[in-house]
């Protein structure tokens, strides 16, 4: 992954990791594939949490297209959506 573009990446997590970390979790980044997906970890309570899912959606990759609009999707590696 090109430097200047994880450093986008991480700047955008940042913006959401503070109410990631308020109910104790956090996320990591994976890898971002040749085909513009990224791959995400949930972690802390964030990996075992119910509304993660939503987390994902509505709060992660929200912020992730924002930041970086050529990114197409954000997935959790260890997540499973239903």
């Amino acid at each position: 992954m090109e430097a200047g573009l994880r450093e986008k990446i991480e700047f955008a997590l940042d913006t959401i990791r503070p109410y990631l970390e308020a109910d104790g979790g956090n996320v990591r980044i994976v890898e971002l594939t040749e085909d513009l997906v990224l791959r995400i970890e949930m972690m802390g309570n964030c990996g075992s949490c119910p509304m993660s899912t939503m987390t994902l959606k509505a709060g992660v990759e929200e912020a992730i297209k924002r930041a970086i609009p050529e990114i197409i999707r954000v997935e959790a590696v260890n997540l499973t959506v239903a």
